[in-house]
């Protein structure tokens, strides 16, 4: 039949940890694979070796977290065996698993199978519908407000008719019933309706367990309860079923992810062989020394412990800083050292962050020092849209001819004048030979509108008119401040997040702004050549950033699975990592765990830094370091002080001063 190479060649180059797993194909298993491991190798020759024995490729089902993983994982199956088996198998995410179930056996719940699926500007432009047709226009909620409810209650298996806020649960349940009556399902109803067709009906279950003998889950410590119990309803005996994760990776507790569904896996699954990865092939033992007393201190964690096949290495940087400027610019100054020291190219070093807003900084000093630079799963802080819209009432206050930046403000927040303003305001501009500041100051525009209408553009004339004055005498981080106050901006902004996570980075990014204008004044520079400076920021140079070669900028959530030769983890302090909200919430482990997959990131270098003092909402706020740094081990650690640094570094050159004058004198 020509299947491919043979056992001895297959099992090549796995290490006794490795071929155990790959060799354990009966029953349930549990692959713990520690950062570095090769686990996604191990994988694949496992499900290589199912078909080499005899399993046929249509009954082996691999189960992954993305699109992009699944196509590589059919791929590399595919270079072990026949391509044709490669093909045959099932290798998909939950939501694409969920759909073949439910195009067989839909029609049990009382749906076509038939469906179309609600997705993307289709499922908000039905929300939106809605949200009008019940009168919440009015009330301000967002389209994402509804569908956010409707997930967290759907994940949890409970009705949307729960939904504790009267006109969010009222719109719901509309969008239910619309869905229904249009044959439609959203991601969410995928996951349940394709557990509960499993768990209703025996002849879907068998149907399903019968196909797929073999199955296969990866990043396991990412699955919810949902899809734990559609697991449990897909497997049965013999439940030849793996799952492959690390518990001491599991960071998206705020995302849903349960870690006990891998920590309980013997607690669903009856005496699972469990196989350990502990060879890890990435980073030094220095790196990993560090990185394994940190997380034995984790309270509940299957026991591991990742042993290092590259021996000794530098030790870990443990850099004191007195502040956010001086924390970007030693990163820029090691950079720059590893480049020139070790010939190391830009894309060897990356800079970790827990949240988006401490990038601001380091995008700034790396673009005076020209060095490139890539955002990868972070938004650069200039392109935010609460900064743009910050931005923008600047730019207005400054020059209120600055046509873009103020359509942009015209109505944010709403205050009355509306898209068909709007479009009138640019069709009297275009007949006039107007620009558009003033069009709204000319009676014949205001005369058009109606008597709300027309009032609400004097009161916003009158606005900037005011603020504008008090800009030009002085002060503008304190007169922004205040206007931002007057149009209830915040406030807006905030009823806009999905969660408190993203109203605490929304909010301190607007500080931000306020931040940055201030220490601009205090260098001289005017308003005018801030908003040009934050104007040239913001444009991505010849190609989007996040395709530019460069240092990599990323949050430590966005790194998993990633590994750079050189990491930075900043922001050590307590209240960022660990997260000030992890105490309310009970969540300090995972946060524990989110700084170990910060520090396996690391190949050969690892610097660590905490400032004594950052900016906050435009406050210079004192700093703890995060009390992570007393879990780690010390033997393995330098720690380094900045200022000392710079003062031995200025003793230096005047020592060499020195003596350069002295040779220009004998010479």
């Amino acid at each position: 039949m020509g299947r491919g190479p043979g056992k001895g060649l297959l099992m090549a180059g796995l290490n006794e940890a490795q071929a155990e797993a790959v060799q354990s194909t009966e029953g349930p298993v549990l692959i713990l694979a520690g950062a570095g491991t090769g686990k996604t190798r191990t994988v694949i020759f496992r499900i290589a070796n199912l078909l080499e024995k005899g399993v046929e490729p249509r009954n082996i089902l691999a189960v992954t977290f993305t699109n992009k993983a699944a196509c590589e994982m059919r791929e590399r199956v595919g270079g072990l065996v026949r391509r044709e088996a490669a093909e045959e198998m099932t290798v998909s995410t939950f939501h694409s698993l969920c759909v073949r179930i439910l195009r067989v056996h839909a029609g049990l719940l009382g749906y076509n199978t038939n469906f179309s699926i609600a997705a993307g500007s289709d499922r908000d432009g039905l929300v939106k519908q809605l949200i009008v047709r019940h009168g919440g226009g009015k009330e301000k909620i967002q389209a994402w407000d509804v569908m956010a409810a409707v997930s967290r209650q759907k994940n949890a298996g409970m009705p949307v008719g729960e939904i504790p806020d009267d006109l969010v649960r009222t719109v719901a349940m509309s969008y239910q019933r619309e869905l229904r009556a249009r044959n439609a399902l959203d991601f969410d109803d995928l996951l349940v309706l394709a557990e509960q067709v499993l768990r209703e009906f025996k002849e879907a279950r068998e149907y399903w367990r019968e196909r797929y003998r073999y199955v296969t889950v990866d990043e396991f410590q990412d699955t919810n309860g949902l899809q734990m119990d559609l697991l449990l309803q897909l497997v049965g005996p013999p439940h030849n079923v793996c799952v492959v994760g690390d518990d001491d990776q599991s960071i998206y507790g705020w995302r849903g992810a349960q870690v006990s569904n891998i920590l309980q896996f013997g607690h669903f699954f009856p005496k699972p062989k469990v196989v350990r990865l502990e060879n890890n092939y990435r980073s030094t033992e220095a790196i990993l020394s560090v990185a394994n007393e940190l997380i034995g201190n984790s309270p509940a964690r299957h026991e591991k412990t990742l042993r290092a096949t590259i021996k000794g290495g530098e030790k870990v940087a443990l850099m004191v800083l007195p502040g956010d400027e001086e924390e970007a610019l030693w990163v820029a100054r090691e950079i720059r050292r590893g480049r020139a020291g070790k010939n190391r190219r830009w894309e060897d070093f990356a800079v970790l962050f827990r949240t988006n807003t401490h990038i601001r900084k380091i995008e700034q000093v790396l673009r005076q020092e020209e060095i490139p630079y890539r955002l990868v799963g972070a938004q650069s802080f200039f392109d935010r849209r609460e900064v743009r819209d910050v931005l923008a009432y600047l730019q207005v206050l400054a020059n209120p001819r600055a046509d873009v930046a103020l359509l942009r403000i015209l109505n944010t927040p709403p205050r009355g004048i509306g898209t068909n303003t709007a479009m009138l305001l640019l069709e009297h501009c275009r007949e006039h030979g107007l620009r558009s500041w003033e069009a709204l100051k000319d009676e014949s525009f205001t005369s058009q509108l109606s008597g709300k209408g027309a009032g609400a553009v004097r009161s916003f004339v009158e606005l900037v008119e005011e603020f504008a004055a008090r800009i030009r005498k002085g002060r503008p981080g304190e007169v922004l401040h205040e206007l931002l106050q007057e149009v209830d901006y915040l406030a807006w902004l905030m009823r806009s997040c999905r969660t408190e996570e993203e109203k605490e980075q929304r909010r301190e990014a607007v500080g931000e702004v306020g931040v940055a204008l201030t220490e601009a004044i205090k260098r001289g520079r005017s308003l005018q050549e801030f908003l040009d400076d934050a104007a040239l920021d913001a444009e991505p140079e010849e190609e989007e950033l996040e395709k530019k070669a460069g240092v990599t900028l990323i949050t430590m959530h966005a790194s998993k699975g990633l590994e750079f030769p050189v990491v930075f983890l900043l922001g050590l302090e307590e209240g960022v990592l660990p997260h000030w909200r992890s105490v309310e919430e009970g969540t300090r482990d995972e946060e524990r765990r989110l700084l170990y997959v910060g520090i396996t990131r690391a190949q050969e270098q690892l610097f660590l830094g905490f400032c004594a003092l950052r900016r906050k909402y435009g406050e210079l706020v004192r700093c703890d370091p995060s009390s992570f740094l007393e879990e780690l081990a010390g033997e393995w650690i330098v720690k380094r002080d900045y200022v000392e640094e710079m003062n031995a570094l200025a003793d230096d050159d005047d020592v060499s001063d020195f003596f350069g004058d002295m040779r220009a004198l004998l010479e």
